[in-house]
């Protein structure tokens, strides 16, 4: 066990981590912005602090963000998060062969450490789970590298954007760059019909609900997309042997 979680000391360890480097200038950039919008939006530092490093979720933070500075009740912020955040339950499901034979408290770091970018890298590289204890080091050195790339990442440019948020103008739209890069994932797992249908209704759902107060289109979308989609699987066999 001690050299299954020496992930540090792997080669994968170190190619996680470039092949992380090589995507997230634009993550960056949403987390630079994120930090400067929780300052603006009459948050303290203090407050932005705590909640760049203990949410580490950037959708459910800019959803929580115009929440909290319009006054909203503490359910609405709270149910917005967490329907934001929803797509983790899949990730866990998904993630669960690769990382049961670990601890608890690793399973833990690793849940807090996954994002959307680390958790496509991964997924990408490695379509199917260890059946080896060599394949098992080289794997979680890869997610771990990958991981922390993106947390050191993120949280450096968030608590950039909160040093700064009184000399970055919000009108430089830098947080563009965020959006462009979770469109880019969100085509990457886009990988079949049942996916692409669900990012449709979302999409559109989202549209139509728009004039909803305390953004709760959001929660319309993810909705609607869930639901449609879970009828659609247990009626059309060849969806639902599609996504096997």
């Amino acid at each position: 066990m001690r050299r299954l979680l020496a992930w540090w000391q792997h080669p994968d360890f170190v190619l996680g981590w470039r092949e992380m480097a090589a995507v997230s200038p634009g993550l960056m950039a949403w987390g630079l912005m994120t930090g400067v919008a929780m300052v603006k939006s009459g948050m303290s530092v203090p407050e932005s602090l705590a909640m760049t490093l203990l949410v580490f979720a950037g959708s459910s933070q800019l959803a929580a963000i115009p929440l909290l500075a319009a006054g909203a009740p503490a359910w609405v912020i709270l149910s917005t998060s967490f329907c934001v955040n929803l797509r983790f339950v899949v990730f866990s499901a998904h993630m669960r062969p690769y990382l049961m034979h670990l601890p608890m408290r690793w399973r833990l770091l690793q849940a807090y450490l996954t994002a959307d970018l680390s958790y496509v890298m991964f997924t990408r590289r490695f379509a199917h789970p260890p059946q080896s204890e060599p394949e098992r080091r080289a794997q979680l050195a890869y997610l771990s590298g990958g991981s922390f790339f993106n947390w050191f990442s993120w949280q450096g440019s968030s608590l950039l954007g909160i040093g700064l948020a009184n000399v970055i103008p919000t009108h430089w739209g830098l947080g563009f760059a965020g959006i462009l890069a979770l469109l880019g994932v969100g085509c990457s797992l886009a990988s079949n019909t049942l996916r692409r249908t669900s990012a449709a209704v979302a999409a559109l759902a989202a549209v139509a609900a728009f004039a909803l107060p305390l953004k709760l289109n959001i929660v319309v979308a993810i909705a609607c997309a869930v639901a449609l989609c879970m009828l659609i699987e247990q009626n059309v066999p060849s969806l639902r042997e599609e996504r096997r």
